[in-house]
């Protein structure tokens, strides 16, 4: 419970230079080397172009941010390609305003980063070794660093000043925790007993072609390069395996782990409150002299998501938690219990349950694994210098895979038809569908490299191309004639439930209308929002719905996830109260909402900044 929101708390801006270096590392190698060249730009942005590469990567990154949602690609590249704009109109506007990071600044920055460390620490001679490998210098790398930790200073200074007034955060609550009365009818599905003629069939299936379409399909040649084939191919020697085993050792060496209950006292900003979780605690301390620790977890613990399981917290690796917390936890015995620690949510008692102490593997106990792990680092260099190989070959012959099959060594494979959602072997990636699918490979072009599990890399090219098409009737008139009588009783569902609601909103009581329609009146008091009584939608539904007036009831009518509509009439509703539990939990909700509308804000800033700018959109052939 406590390390969930301790990561919520944490890093609101940290996505932001993770994005930024996401995408100098993934950019880096095999795309790195495309430029504009002579190409003519797709927008300019102040006296900055963007070339179609530029346009694609973002495009990529987009596709790999929506964590595997479907979009129309038309609309993602458009999205895509704002953001570009966005991030460039933002990065001028802070680099007119003299705004600054210093040098000392993002070399700090830099150190932290995990690319950069071994063993824990920086490792200069890995910087480098990465910088030089990428063809970039530390100078180029820490200017990067500058404009992006520029940008997230830009976007903090709005956000961080973002406010909430004790009004306004007890009107969140208030709108929270209403609740509302109602009743309703569910109106079924009745099944459709007529036939429809051959007429009514065609026209019904001329009128929804879209439903019944073959799903399009390709297939495509492929090259190939895997880190595994390459790592497979090295055979390293005893020596070697040992000298790699103690440079190494820290990977094969496990920390001592504790397993940690508490129990916590909560307490808002409010120095009374401070005292009073004290004073809990405190007599808490007291009661365990006579009393076992998880059972009085289990009735006083303010963490009520681990007083369930008598306040255990599980086992956790040091430099997880708070360092009070931490600190207090690691000078502790097994079965000792610590006097009152206070943290930013409360204070805690804690109790070590459990030790598991370090351990360090020998060298023969992981001979297989080191020979594995030393093999894929001896070939991530080749990798990587392969890698731009491949990226430069087929973009230098977009009409071929022969040249980048030759620069592998690897011969030119071929998938069978696969389609948007599904595939086999490498068509069974999804990033691998959605270039198959882009408007330049069904052209007739090279893919641009394409990463698989980290550790391959594809290029494709469409081997055949099958389009959607229409189902011919003869085969689907069963479906269709299916489909028709659904769609008649859904109508008629609609039908019924839309005259029960006019019906009702002219004062007649919603259980008369229901005994005429032989339906069963359902009521509900005091339902919230979080309510599993109703559907979601359901539940949505009715409280955007306008309260009742004595001579104007409320009353809407909604579809039903499994078909048929529900008619509903809200009867009261009832103003939500702040909690105790809303009390203890007010300070992080303040802080969500505050992050919100500071972003909203930031979002407006950069909406005004965008129309403001020069931006030019330039026209490309077809």
């Amino acid at each position: 419970m406590l390390l969930e929101i301790r990561e919520k708390v944490h890093g609101v801006f940290a996505s932001v230079i993770l994005v930024f270096m996401c995408v100098l590392f993934g950019l880096w190698g095999i795309q790195n080397y495309l430029g504009g060249g002579k190409e003519a730009p797709i927008v300019t942005v102040g006296d900055k172009d963007f070339f179609l590469n530029d346009v694609n990567q973002a495009y990529q990154q987009y596709v790999q941010s929506l964590g595997g949602m479907k979009f129309d690609e038309e609309t993602l590249r458009k999205q895509a390609l704002n953001k570009l704009v966005r991030d460039e109109v933002l990065l001028q506007y802070v680099g007119d305003r003299k705004l600054l990071i210093s040098d000392d600044t993002a070399k700090d920055f830099i150190k932290t980063l995990d690319y950069f460390k071994r063993d824990g620490k920086f490792d200069k001679g890995l910087y480098q070794s990465l910088l030089s490998s990428q063809g970039m210098s530390s100078d180029e790398f820490i200017s990067r660093i500058k404009k992006a930790l520029l940008m997230e200073q830009f976007q903090r200074s709005i956000v961080d000043s973002s406010f909430i007034t004790p009004a306004e955060m007890g009107g969140i609550f208030k709108i929270q925790n209403e609740s509302r009365d109602l009743e309703y009818v569910s109106v079924p599905l009745k099944p459709e007993n007529q036939l429809p003629d051959e007429d009514q069939i065609l026209s019904y299936y001329q009128q929804h072609l879209d439903n019944y379409q073959t799903e399009e399909q390709v297939s495509v040649d492929y090259v190939e390069l895997s880190l595994d084939t390459l790592a497979a191919q090295i055979t390293p020697s005893e020596e070697q395996l040992k000298a790699y085993y103690e440079e190494q050792k820290a990977q094969f060496t496990s920390k001592e782990r504790r397993r940690i209950s508490h129990i916590l006292f909560a307490f808002t900003k409010d120095p009374a409150a401070d005292q009073l979780a004290l004073q809990r605690a405190l007599q808490a301390e007291e009661a365990l002299k006579t009393k076992d620790f998880a059972t009085l977890a289990k009735e006083i613990s303010d963490d009520k998501q681990s007083a369930k399981n008598g306040g255990d917290l599980g086992l956790f690796n040091v430099g997880v938690m708070e360092k009070a917390f931490e600190d207090a936890a690691a000078n502790l015995k097994l079965g000792e219990v610590s006097a009152p620690v206070k943290s930013a949510f409360g204070y805690h008692l804690i109790k070590v349950t459990e030790l598991a102490p370090g351990d360090i593997k020998t060298y023969d106990e992981i001979k297989p694994e080191l020979i594995k792990s030393y093999q894929r680092a001896q070939a991530e260099n080749t990798f990587n210098t392969l890698g731009e190989k491949l990226a430069e070959v087929s973009y230098e012959n977009p009409d071929n895979l022969d040249a980048a099959s030759k620069v592998l060594g690897v011969p030119i494979s071929k998938t069978g038809l696969f389609t948007h959602q599904q595939g086999e072997g490498i068509a069974a990636d999804e990033k691998v569908r959605l270039a198959a699918f882009s408007e330049d490979v069904l052209k007739g072009t090279n893919s641009e490299p394409i990463e698989i599990g980290g550790d391959k890399l594809v290029v494709l090219r469409m081997q055949s191309h099958l389009p959607a098409a229409s189902k011919e009737l003869k085969d689907i008139k069963s479906q269709v004639i299916a489909d028709w009588r659904h769609d008649k009783a859904q109508q008629q569902a609609k039908a019924t439930a839309e005259q029960i609601k006019t019906e009702l909103l002219a004062g007649k009581p919603l259980e008369q209308l229901a005994q005429g329609e032989h339906l069963k009146l359902e009521k509900i008091k005091d339902l919230k929002r979080n309510s599993p009584n109703l559907p979601p939608q359901v539940i949505q539904t009715v409280f955007r719905a306008p309260k009742p007036q004595p001579s104007h009831p409320s009353a809407f009518v909604v579809d039903e996830p499994g078909g048929g509509e529900v008619v509903a009439s809200i009867t009261a509703v009832t103003t939500g109260e702040m909690t105790d539990a809303d009390k203890i939990k007010q300070a992080m909700i303040r802080k969500n909402v505050e992050t919100a509308l500071g972003r909203a804000q930031f979002e407006a800033v950069l909406n005004a900044l965008q129309a403001k700018a020069d931006i030019v959109m330039h026209p490309q052939k077809q």
